[in-house]
């Protein structure tokens, strides 16, 4: 590995050579017989049994192994992963919910001798990556060793027909890394070539890692005509606008002349939305809104308190579009305080997969519910355009190295993160890999937008716990003084 990191650190300071020469070079790399990756164990998937969600911890289930190099296939690249990051769904293989995913690894792997690679007692996991070519396998023409990529995680087949007008409905469409093998979260990675797009140059390597799976989806739930198709002057209504994936939907509605309603759930990341340009905010906690009056109902007065605060903020209007992935707790108020003829566009359901609405609401108001998930290879690369334009900026909060992918999991499966959280695979510190020094100076605040505002949430910190000690010192004086004064007396 260390010929390899030594290889590509070399080309990132270096921008002499012709295409074909750094190729060449890259290609006379010895790949190793074996690597580094995080891992989920077949044998462990009972692990968590009788454990409620959020006590399962990632830290206990996911492990760093020594991994072979797997067989590469036709139309396929073998990348040296430099970082990546961590999403939902590798929280949710980390805790086996809502099912182990070695199921899908399993059907994968009897679709073909070459899908069979996939079918392992361990699976490799991680949707993101940003990264260097090293390999690639017959077929492959666009991209070569020693090109500099990032990787958007959906794998198609596209031997049937239905997937040729959108490759997500493609009946073979899966999330690499989550439905596959051989995932981001790893010193090598193995993808398809379709998932490759050039890397930002402006960008650092962690950078270039962190927008991959939530900005594509926010693209396409928000942007694209297969989701919302927001436009100029909507009003669109964002459920956690500081975190990984609505800081992008919060971005495409500014960048797109919208205005978004950000919902968040702390000061801290109300901030975080404003320093984002968003004006509309709404602290879910701190203006004590409760949807369910208990496990079985939601309460309906909760709704209109909502949709009352939402026409305060936009000037009496209602949203035209709810940009929705908790689920289950938020769904029947999203679905209310949508306006007639509005959006709900709904991914993932982080709070619950059963989703429950009042009816008379969507059909008497002809709203319109829309799933979406992930989005397509052109969906992806236009937003991967726009991060490496910088009209869309990186949301990276904090990057820990790979050893400890188990506590960025952590992080995430319990809210304890702003934004996106990286790791870091074969890049040896942050910062590395920028090209394009000029366009990074011009967004650089942009860029670290999210790591300032967790450094200075970190500090905030150490200044309360340090004046909780001066206090608690203070009163145990006052209570010494006293008790000398009373022995005194």
């Amino acid at each position: 590995m260390k010929e390899i990191l030594d290889a590509i650190q070399a080309r990132t300071e270096s921008s002499g050579g012709s295409a074909a020469d750094r190729a060449a070079e890259f290609a006379a790399l010895r790949i190793p017989e074996s690597y580094r990756a995080v891992t989920v164990h077949r044998d462990e998937t009972e692990m968590f049994a009788g454990l409620a969600t959020r006590d399962k911890d990632p830290r206990a289930s996911l492990h760093l192994d020594e991994v072979p190099v797997p067989e590469l296939g036709p139309g396929e690249a073998l990348v040296a992963v430099m970082a990546s990051s961590v999403n939902y769904n590798s929280v949710w293989t980390s805790i086996f919910e809502p099912l182990p995913t070695f199921g899908f690894l399993e059907r994968y792997g009897r679709l073909s001798e070459l899908t069979r690679r996939h079918d392992l007692p361990y699976h490799i996991i991680g949707s993101d990556l940003a990264g260097v070519v090293l390999r690639t396998g017959p077929g492959v023409n666009a991209w070569q060793p020693g090109d500099e990529v990032v990787a958007h995680c959906l794998s198609v087949e596209l031997e049937s027909s239905d997937g040729h007008n959108d490759t997500m409905l493609d009946p073979e469409q899966r999330i690499w890394g989550f439905e596959t093998n051989f995932g981001g979260l790893a010193e090598l990675a193995l993808v398809k070539s379709n998932q490759l797009m050039p890397k930002p140059r402006h960008l650092s390597w962690e950078e270039a890692a962190a927008p991959g799976l939530v900005n594509s989806t926010a693209y396409r739930q928000l942007v694209s005509r297969n989701g919302a198709g927001m436009k100029q002057g909507d009003n669109v209504l964002i459920w956690g606008a500081s975190g990984g994936l609505g800081s992008y939907a919060t971005q495409f509605a500014l960048a797109g002349g919208a205005n978004p309603i950000c919902v968040v759930s702390s000061e801290q990341k109300a901030d975080i939305c404003r320093r984002m340009g968003a004006e509309a905010i709404i602290d879910r906690s701190a203006e004590g809104y409760r949807f369910w009056k208990d496990e079985h109902e939601q309460d309906p007065r909760e709704w209109k308190r909502f949709g009352k605060r939402i026409r305060e903020l936009t000037g009496g209007e209602d949203v035209d579009i709810v940009f929705e992935h908790p689920g289950r707790e938020t769904f029947g108020a999203s679905v209310y305080v949508t306006r007639k003829g509005g959006t709900i566009v709904t991914c993932a359901s982080t709070s619950g997969y059963t989703h429950e609405y009042d009816n008379r609401y969507l059909w008497m108001s002809l709203k319109r519910i829309v799933g979406s998930h992930f989005a397509n290879y052109r969906e992806a690369w236009e937003a991967n355009r726009l991060v490496a334009k910088g009209k869309i900026h990186p949301t990276l909060s904090k990057v820990y190295p790979l050893e400890q992918t188990g506590q960025a999991a952590y992080d995430v499966h319990r809210n304890l993160h702003q934004g996106k959280v990286g790791v870091l695979a074969l890049a040896p510190r942050e910062g590395l890999g920028v090209s394009d020094h000029e366009l990074r100076e011009k967004h650089l605040d942009a860029i670290n937008l999210f790591r300032d505002a967790s450094a200075e949430r970190a500090d905030k910190h150490s200044r309360d716990a340090s004046a909780e000690r001066t206090d608690k010192h203070s009163r145990d004086a006052s209570a010494e003084r006293t008790a000398r004064a009373a022995q005194n007396v």
